[in-house]
This record gives C-alpha cells, structure tokens and sequence, in this order.
C-alpha cells in the first residue's frame, strides 16, 4: 500500500437511505395517516374496532405490524457474548445504572414538568397525564435496533455494544413492567397491571425467545456468515413496511387529536429533547471519568439516550388504545430521535480528542 492510499482520510460514515431520512418518513406517515382518518373515517374507526379479545385494547393490525418490528431485532441479540465483557464491565454497569435508574425517572420528571405545569395553560389536565404515561413508557426502554447504527457511526465497539443490548433486552423482562406501574401512579395515570404484563409477554418475551430460538438453530444449521449477511438483511424491508404501516394507522386513529392539537406534538418534543441531551451527557462524561475508551463511551452514551420507540409504541397502544394521547406521545419520540441523535453522533466523534486525552485511554 502507497503511502498516499494509507494518508487518505477514512470515508465518513453515512445512514442507510431509509434511517437517514426517517424523520421525513414519518412526516409523510402522518400526513397520509390523518388524510385516511379525515376522508375515510369510517373505514379508519372499523380498522380501530378489531381487537385481540373483548377489552384487550391489542389492535390486531397494530399488534400483527409491531410484531413484525420487535421479532427481526431480537434475532440480533447474541446472549453468549455477555461472559467476554466481565473482564471490562466498567462501561457496562455505567450504561445499566443510566438506562434504568436514571433514564425513566428523569423522563418522568421531565413530562410532569413541562406537560403538567409548564405548558399547563395549554394542555388539559388528563390529556397531559396521558402524554406523561407515554413519556414514561418510552424511556423504560432503552433502544435496540437502531443503536447498532449509532455505534457505527462513532466508531464503537461492535461486540460490546451487542453486549450492551443484550444486558438491557434481559433487564427489561423483570424491570420494564414494574418501572411503568410505578412512575405512571406516581402521575396519577392508572395502568392495569393484568394488561401491562400481558403487552411484556407479547412484545417482549414472546419475540425475544422467538429471536433466540431462531438464532440458535440457524447458527448451527448455516453457519454466522449466512445468517448475518443471507438471513437478518431479508428482515429489514419487512421491517421497514411494518414501521410505516403503523404508523399511518396510528396517525390515523389520532387524526381529530392531531388536528384539533397540532400543537401538543412541538409540546410533547420538548421534554424528549432534553431527556436525550441530559442522558446521553450523563453517560459520556461519567465514561470518561472512570476511564472507559471512547469506543465504548459513544455507544453506551447513545444506548443511555435513545428509546425502544417500536415497544413503546406498542404497549401504549395496548393499556390506552391506538387513538390515545399516550400512543400520540410515543410517536413523537420517532419523529425527534434521529435527528437529535445524529447531533450526539457528531458530538461524540467530535470531542474525541478531548476525550482520548482526558481519559488516557485511546480505544
């Protein structure tokens, strides 16, 4: 190799096509989705009236698209590379402690703040309840799918980001359930604990052992290279239909809200933004001063600040019904996570030098 080849600068890492205008995707969502639930309501309130058993509030189109979602990145989750990090865990145990001891409970702060006292003149009392329930439900999760494009981006450590997401898929069977009761009576907001557990099973439990089982005989079966480049990339146009399905459903099921409240989608942007900047702050600078290299800082930092938007979504719809207030709530989060998080991207990439040599670890 010449020395001019070696010299030249490594070329910037881009989204793919579909994430890299994601937020202009759901824009164009909603539009369709409020033109369906205007022009055609109804066809819109048949599709809202089919349910998984009487008061189930599961809408089986919905349940059937996110399903669709949750399953591929699950298949994802590699639970045996969770032993070769307990020699560093120093990153782990930072990106853990943020996600559930900090992240909800900030959110929850954060929606009570803004939705209930500062933007209290504009928002009704319940309705905004409502928006703090789905404020909630959305940071109980941390991210899954789309970290991996994170960590790419900033040049993170794959096999510990995938420990990273593993450890947080694990944690959030027995944590998600408990957090969400508890934060949303703290809001006044009643969460039937029956129905909370059933959404856990169907959208957690359920995909996750489906994800695993699948993982595991196909690995043996085809081998690691013919299941990551043949089988997974199969999974992301279906992904991609279902996300944009669900979504002009969901906005058309919150068509008279979005029109009559165009205002609360800003409103509801606002706590999401700081809550995403505040966390992922926390992350990178406690990284940095226990010594973490800044290959694992930046993912864990975007890991701490990102949200499982698809589960969010999913267990909204499934406690207060497609057309609630806290379903509108989580989907917001869809519409400002991108961009907000390709600005932690560029912040994280960019302080890499300060950090490196701060800390004095390099990688």
């Amino acid at each position: 190799m010449s020395a001019e080849t070696s010299n030249r600068p490594a070329p910037t890492k881009r989204l793919a096509f579909f994430e890299r205008y994601l937020t202009i995707w759901v824009g164009l969502c909603m539009i369709v989705g409020v033109a369906l639930g205007k022009l055609a309501p109804g066809f819109t309130t048949l599709l809202s009236q089919f349910e998984f058993g009487q008061g189930s509030q599961v809408n089986v189109p919905i349940g059937i698209l996110l399903w669709l979602m949750i399953y591929p990145m699950m298949l994802k989750v590699d639970f045996t590379a969770i032993g070769g990090i307990a020699r560093r865990p120093k990153g782990l145990l930072i990106t853990v402690v943020v996600n559930w001891l900090v992240k909800p409970f900030s959110m929850a702060f954060l929606a009570w703040l803004f939705l209930q006292h500062v933007f209290g003149s504009l928002i009704d009392p319940e309705t905004a309840r409502n928006y703090t329930a789905g404020l909630i439900i959305l940071a109980a999760a941390p991210c899954t799918a789309m970290v991996f494009v994170w960590s790419y981006l900033t040049d993170g450590d794959p096999a510990y980001t995938l420990v990273q997401v593993a450890v947080n898929d694990l944690i959030m069977l027995v944590a998600f359930a408990p957090i969400v009761m508890f934060l949303c009576g703290v809001a006044n907001v009643i969460v039937p604990p029956k129905v909370l557990i059933t959404s856990v099973v169907v959208f957690i439990v359920v995909p996750l052992a489906a994800g695993w089982l699948t993982r595991t005989l196909l690995l043996r079966s085809h081998g690691l290279e013919w299941f990551e480049k043949h089988f997974l990339p199969k999974f992301h146009p279906m992904m991609i239909g279902a996300l944009l399905l669900t979504l002009v459903l969901i906005f058309a099921f919150q068509a008279e809200n979005l029109t009559r409240r165009w205002l609360a989608v800003l409103l509801i942007a606002v706590p999401i933004i700081i809550q995403v900047y505040f966390n992922s702050s926390l992350v990178y600078l406690l990284m940095r001063w226990f010594k973490v290299p800044h290959n694992v800082a930046s993912p864990g930092a975007l890991i701490g600040a990102s949200n499982f938007f698809e589960l969010a979504v999913a267990v909204a719809i499934t406690l207060f019904g497609a057309g609630s207030p806290a379903a509108l709530a989580t989907v917001v989060g869809v519409l400002v996570e991108v961009p907000v998080m390709l600005s932690v991207c560029k912040v994280c990439n960019a302080s890499r030098p300060w950090y490196q040599r701060t800390t004095g670890a390099s990688a």
